[in-house]
């Protein structure tokens, strides 16, 4: 039992040391971001360059950031803020974001940094939508922790208007075909969308962080665009065969488990066998050393062995010849 317990222990580290990698990529892969989010981080880490090439960066005054090369177009700007001012007096006008009293983050943290996207001819590359045409270009605004000024692949900060909503005004804005009725489109940090209505000066509103642009519902199907990974190389994944890479590693690790199973199973009967083996093998060398020092002689009786003596050790005698 010991052998069998000794066995089946190598065998599952043996199971564990050949799937550890390919869990380990499937968990890298599987948690990769999107492209959009790709992005995020990457103007996350551009957006915080502008306060380190700073001596002294001022709290409260925002500072434009410059973008790759590959990606010109897309405007960003970073403005630091204390949590308590952000609060009690908010920001009256960030680009076209007016942020009111009442804003808090989760975690609650000392100082905070919105940063600010607008992404211009990469709107439809990065959030395009089926059946909306863009009116205009997608803006963002997202918060972040300020405590470090070199740091890079930060979470988000969960930012909500407690009072009055976030406003964001587009002065830009492509005329709607006829008879089409505009929306403000809002997309969360999952991926999400949701519509609102649009006002007569071209305002949106909003209670969370996001990105946010006024779109149409297309009359004609809408023009394919190219995809993040045709035009903007080394930025986010690459979203062609995104899908099948996942299922393919999902595959291999599926069969690998499986296999691990099957052989596991062999092995445990090959073991099983070994044993009952070895024990039929002791009985027999028991049974040939018990024949060896056998004093007595054997008879078969039937299957039965038995021993027979040959002599007797004391004659018989009568009683009579005793008798006086």
């Amino acid at each position: 039992m010991g052998l069998l317990l000794r066995s089946l222990s190598m065998i599952i580290l043996l199971m564990w040391f050949f799937c550890l990698p390919a869990l380990r990529a499937q968990s890298t892969n599987g948690s990769s971001l999107s492209p959009a989010r790709a992005l995020d981080a990457l103007l996350q880490d551009y957006a915080y360059r502008a306060f380190v090439e700073l001596v002294r960066p001022k709290t409260g005054i925002p500072y434009n950031g410059d973008v790759p090369s590959n990606l010109t177009g897309i405007k960003i700007a970073a403005l630091r803020l204390r949590s308590g001012s952000l609060f009690r007096k908010g920001v009256d006008s960030y680009k076209e974001f007016h942020i009111p009293t009442g804003v808090s983050e989760q975690p609650y943290v000392k100082r905070l940094i919105l940063v600010y996207q607008n992404l211009g001819n990469w709107s439809r590359t990065y959030y395009q939508l089926s059946g909306y045409n863009h009116l205009t270009p997608v803006l963002g605004l997202l918060a972040y922790n300020a405590s470090n000024l070199s740091a890079t692949d930060l979470p988000e900060l969960n930012i909500t208007a407690t009072g009055d909503p976030i406003s964001i005004r587009f002065p830009d804005v492509e005329s709607a075909p006829d008879g089409a009725v505009a929306k403000c489109v809002q997309f969360d940090l999952y991926g999400q969308h949701s519509f609102s209505s649009v006002s007569s000066d071209y305002k949106c509103s909003t209670i969370h962080q996001g990105h946010f642009s006024i779109v149409v519902e297309s009359i004609a199907p809408p023009p394919i665009s190219p995809t993040p990974s045709a035009e903007v190389p080394n930025v986010g994944p690459r979203s062609g065969g995104e899908g099948k890479k996942s299922n393919s590693k999902v595959g291999i690790i599926v069969g690998s488990v499986l296999g691990g199973l099957a052989l596991l199973m062999l092995l445990t009967f090959l073991v099983l066998w070994v044993q009952k083996f070895k024990h039929r093998k002791k009985v027999q060398q028991m049974e040939r050393a018990a024949d060896v020092g056998e004093a007595l002689h054997m008879t078969t009786v039937g299957n039965t062995k038995a021993p027979a003596a040959t002599v007797t050790r004391t004659q018989p005698v009568l009683e009579t010849e005793y008798a006086p």
